[in-house]
């Protein structure tokens, strides 16, 4: 899930957080991360961040330039859980792929944490090559870089599917594009040409020599445009620090800043590459055939609890037996099989078999029978307590 909010919120934490930390040693790795090992050494060495789309770049400089080694960059991708986190070195998270001590006593961990092992990283700093322009940091060569390239076969595709594509629209992920083309009222499987051409025209009306510099920023900020939204709708999510690494517990706010992504009552399909897209209205004119749309289930209403003083009602074997199979959730064949067992013992008693290995019941002796008029007299003897029944 991490896309470029997230990339940049851990690069400002990590300089916020570890900018006044000295580290010291060398870089653990775990035996199962995706990335090889760090050859950095040194007895005292500081880490800074910058982030770039998908990216993440990390630096480590020896505070002795002079007497240290030379500063060793690494480049990180999240993948679907990656995230960096700041804590004691005697309780390090678990799935802790890579770990940086400080020189402190006791000593804390910068750890980049991924549970699902999707992230990685390799040596060096040079950025993925088939990455475009950063949708945030570097904004206007990203939009030069869509509009000069529209001839490219990248947006004969569906305009949801041409958001991923990271060659033009680096950091754009799932969520943001459904947040994106819901503001616009753009259906997710317009054609991307048909969508992006339209913005040259935009763009020489915004270059109006007759209008003033304010004119055009009111022009702007009132009719914005798709690659613009691409630009401003992340840095809102960094603006608010929703998804901020030092304040994880603010998921409520993240869901409640969204419009579209998973929101109850929103459509979603699809798309060719296997992603789910949620819409508003149409799907558009290249959506996959075969497919409906399906509606997010809305919220179901709060469960009334049961009164603690209640009677527990009285649960018959064969429910107890109902339960059971309710909660095991059996495959389709098993349950089938349960089924038809039950229809033969409800029509033709107790299967054949089903005594196998018990003991086996002896009946008890019969006894010689008593006349009646010895019983009546034995039960009201015993009743007046006048003495024990006489023997038969």
């Amino acid at each position: 899930m991490p896309e470029c909010p997230e990339l940049h919120l851990a690069g400002r934490f990590i300089n916020g957080a570890c900018g006044a930390l000295v580290f010291a040693g060398g870089v653990e790795r775990s035996p199962v991360g995706r990335g090889p090992e760090v050859p950095f050494r040194c007895e005292a060495y500081s880490i800074s961040a910058v982030a770039r789309g998908k990216e993440l770049r990390l630096t480590l400089s020896a505070l002795d330039a002079a007497a240290g080694p030379p500063p060793q960059d690494l480049v990180f991708r999240f993948g679907m859980s990656g995230s960096f986190r700041l804590c004691p070195a005697a309780e390090l998270p678990r799935h802790a792929h890579l770990r940086f001590l400080t020189r402190e006593s006791p000593p804390r961990a910068l750890c980049f944490v991924d549970p699902r092992r999707f992230g990685s990283w390799r040596l060096g700093d040079a950025w993925q090559a088939e990455r475009g322009p950063c949708v945030i940091s570097e904004y206007q060569a990203f939009r030069e870089n869509v509009l000069k390239n529209l001839d490219d076969r990248a947006f004969d595709k569906p305009i949801c599917e041409a958001l991923l594509n990271q060659k033009y629209f680096n950091g754009i992920g799932n969520y943001l594009r459904a947040e994106i083309l819901y503001r616009l009222k753009i259906p997710p499987f317009e054609k991307a040409r048909t969508v992006l051409e339209a913005l040259k025209e935009q763009e020489m009306r915004k270059k109006d020599p007759s209008l003033t510099l304010s004119k055009k920023v009111k022009l702007r900020q009132e009719n914005p445009d798709l690659l613009e939204l691409c630009h401003t709708v992340p840095k809102e999510v960094i603006a608010a620090e929703l998804l901020d690494p030092e304040h994880t517990d603010n998921y409520a706010a993240f869901k409640d800043w969204l419009q579209c992504y998973l929101v109850p009552g929103m459509s979603s399909l699809r798309d060719r590459n296997g992603r789910t897209i949620w819409f508003q209205g149409q799907p558009g004119p290249m959506a996959p055939k075969g497919q409906r749309p399906r509606k997010t289930p809305r919220k179901k209403s709060p469960q009334v609890k049961a009164d603690p003083e209640a009677p527990s009602p009285k649960v018959t074997p064969r429910a107890a037996k109902q339960r059971r199979k309710a909660a095991v959730k059996p495959l389709k064949s098993e349950v089938k099989e349960e089924e038809r067992e039950e229809e033969e013992e409800e029509a033709d008693g107790p299967r054949k078999g089903r005594a196998r290995g018990r003991r086996k019941v002896t009946a008890a002796p019969a006894l010689p029978e008593v006349p009646l008029s010895v019983r009546r007299s034995c039960r009201t003897s015993a009743r007046r307590g006048k003495g024990a029944a006489p023997d038969v």
